[in-house]
């Protein structure tokens, strides 16, 4: 091999390392940190205590929690160990659980240990308790899809999925399981 050749072989060889370097360099895509992955909320709150009024002035709900999340610009506000208390003209409702969700449509979710008590005197229905029950506030209507117990002064219904109306005072079980009536 003649030296001709051999420069213009190592000449080659150089060229294209030094075209081809930059691909090699080039970062690996690092898996993301999980705090990059998760949203910050916009505004936190430790012992949330808030009061919400309807049109007329009168109470529309409260709500206490032991912390509140609001996350803005994904439209919800998430709360740790909540009690929700619904007011109407005929009954008064109060729904606690372990955490929940707000969205901006005014549905809530309301998740593990849920119970819904009716604060109302003589009642037929006592408290509710079910894993998980969605709530629109403004309607005040609450279901579920999930197994729920009915519980009043003398009796106990279970089943799985609820439909309740709390302005009309109506509760539907969709699959009734089981009912117990106590000795008075």
């Amino acid at each position: 091999m003649n030296s001709a050749r051999l420069i213009l072989c190592v000449l080659f060889v150089a060229c294209m390392v030094w075209l081809w370097f930059p691909y090699f360099n080039q970062p690996t895509n690092a898996p993301q940190n999980q705090e990059d992955i998760i949203a910050k909320p916009d505004y936190t709150a430790v012992a949330l205590k808030q009061t919400a009024f309807d049109e007329q002035g009168k109470i529309s709900h409260k709500v206490t929690a032991a912390k509140m999340e609001l996350y803005q610009q994904l439209g919800f506000t998430y709360f740790e160990q909540p009690i929700f208390t619904l007011y109407n003209q005929q009954q008064t409702w109060q729904i606690n659980a372990n955490e929940a969700t707000l969205y901006e449509n005014h549905q809530l979710i309301l998740e593990g240990n849920v119970v819904a008590k009716n604060l109302t005197n003589n009642a037929m229905i006592e408290h509710i308790n079910a894993d998980n029950i969605q709530v629109d506030i403004e309607l005040q209507t609450m279901s579920s899809e999930q197994p729920v117990e009915l519980i009043g002064p003398n009796l106990k219904i279970t089943g799985r999925g609820l439909n309740a109306d709390l302005k009309a005072e109506v509760v539907e079980l969709i699959n009734h399981t089981r009912t117990i009536y106590y000795d008075q």
